[in-house]
């Protein structure tokens, strides 16, 4: 009885660890942070989009009542960047900056500590928000929210639950198969998971499949996680590519990619009818 119960406190321990990695929520922590706990933390990263995503759809559902649902559109997508203090957003105007600007491997990783906002990252910035506001508008449409997709009607918190939980599935996913680079402590350094076991791999598959479960058909569940792998591949490639290997800021920047692709890929089933 005891152990269970030990068991249970290490794991609330590990999910407030993670609420307070990935939110600005004010979550007291009676402990000492480790890297060795943040790394069990990262079994709960999607379960902290799931939170992030009803929250969302909770602040659309409210201000819709009072403006339009473009305008409640953009009090959701406020309420996300509100709760994790742009943490992704920041992540993929540094890649792209780095990515961008640096031609060496050491150039990128300065340009992405660096604190200051550039060309690249801000054009990339503006077009990921625009890209991700558009195909919002787009699904949450009425046409397109009430409309049957195979039988089903994809609504509201559907929509921003499967699009905040999975895609940090898939960026924390990216810690299991590529290595971390290391950066220096000169400056701007992002605490992270470095390290992916198979009990917190499992629990991160789990708990996007149970979002999947209960949200879309299994017609529609394997397409969208078919168009996720690729992103995924597409993007281990291409981390690997320009640094052999990935950093916070990566996984901040495939957070984003992937919800944007998430969006997307629901609007293209939406209106091909599949």
């Amino acid at each position: 009885m005891l152990l269970k119960q030990a068991k249970l406190r290490e794991q609330w321990q590990l999910m407030l660890l993670a609420f307070s990695f990935f939110t600005r929520m004010p979550v007291k922590l009676n402990f000492e942070v480790t890297t060795k706990l943040l790394n069990s933390a990262s079994r709960y990263f999607a379960l902290v989009g799931v939170f992030i995503g009803a929250c969302s759809a909770l602040a659309f559902n409210l201000a819709v009542i009072i403006v339009p649902v473009e305008l409640a559109i953009l009090v959701a997508m406020v309420t996300s960047v509100l709760l994790t203090g742009a943490f992704h957003e920041d992540g993929w105007a540094d890649v792209w900056d780095g990515f961008g600007g640096g031609w060496t491997v050491e150039n990128k990783l300065k340009i992405m500590k660096d604190s200051r906002l550039g060309t690249y990252g801000a054009a990339a910035l503006f077009f990921i928000l625009m890209i991700k506001y558009q195909a919002l508008v787009a699904l949450i449409d009425n046409t397109i929210v009430n409309k049957a997709v195979n039988n089903e009607n994809l609504t509201v918190l559907a929509i921003f639950l499967l699009g905040h939980c999975l895609s940090r599935v898939l960026a924390t996913s990216l810690i299991a198969d590529l290595p971390y680079v290391s950066e220096d402590a000169t400056a701007k350094v992002k605490p992270l998971a470095q390290a992916l076991s198979t009990n917190s791999y499992v629990i991160l598959l789990m708990t996007g499949a149970g979002i999947l479960v209960l949200t879309l058909s299994f017609s529609l569940a394997w397409k969208l996680v078919a168009i996720l792998l690729i992103t995924r591949w597409c993007l281990k490639r291409w981390f690997f590519k320009q640094l052999g290997g990935y950093t916070g800021d990566c996984l901040g920047a495939a957070q984003q990619l992937a919800e944007v692709v998430i969006y997307l890929s629901l609007l293209s089933f939406s209106s091909v009818n599949l």
